[in-house]
């Protein structure tokens, strides 16, 4: 079946009812999608699914065939970051790290829905993703700190 993920149209070989996330690791080698909990509820493997953040552990191959994946590694580079990922580094967020790529996926499919999030807005969007290192105060303000340079571009 063909994908296309990061802006590349890629062919796998794959059951149609493999998970989006094991397709993207196992087959792809692209590793920033991470395991979490396999049942959609810690957010480690949020990616975009044209232009919505999805669970890839719940999204079958079959079900992502023709659609627009963006994983952590097609959302910004190191030479020019998305707005999320400069705020997560500006506010210095990250901990462990393991969460981080599913909570800014998340994220900049929020700020993308709602460009100027309130408090509760944040609290209630980013619920889904879990930070055992418990680093929801920055992320938070990295949210914000996001949504303002965002509406500066």
């Amino acid at each position: 079946m063909q994908l296309f993920v990061n802006g590349k149209e890629r062919e796998v070989d794959v059951e149609n009812d493999m998970p989006l996330l094991w397709v993207l690791r196992d087959e792809l080698g692209i590793t920033g999608v991470k395991y979490g909990c396999g049942i959609a509820q810690c957010g480690a493997c949020t990616v975009h699914m044209d232009g919505v953040a999805v669970r890839s552990c719940q999204v079958s191959a079959a079900t992502a065939e023709g659609a627009d994946i963006v994983t952590i590694e097609g959302l910004g580079t190191p030479e020019t970051m998305h707005a999320v990922q400069e705020a997560w580094v500006e506010h210095q967020v990250a901990q462990c790290g393991y969460c981080q790529s599913g909570q800014i996926m998340q994220a900049a499919t929020l700020l993308d829905m709602n460009p100027d999030p309130t408090d509760t807005d944040i609290d209630l969007v980013m619920s889904g993703n879990l930070c055992r290192c418990g680093t929801y105060p920055r992320i938070r303000a990295a949210v914000k700190s996001a949504a303002s340079k965002m509406k500066e571009a």
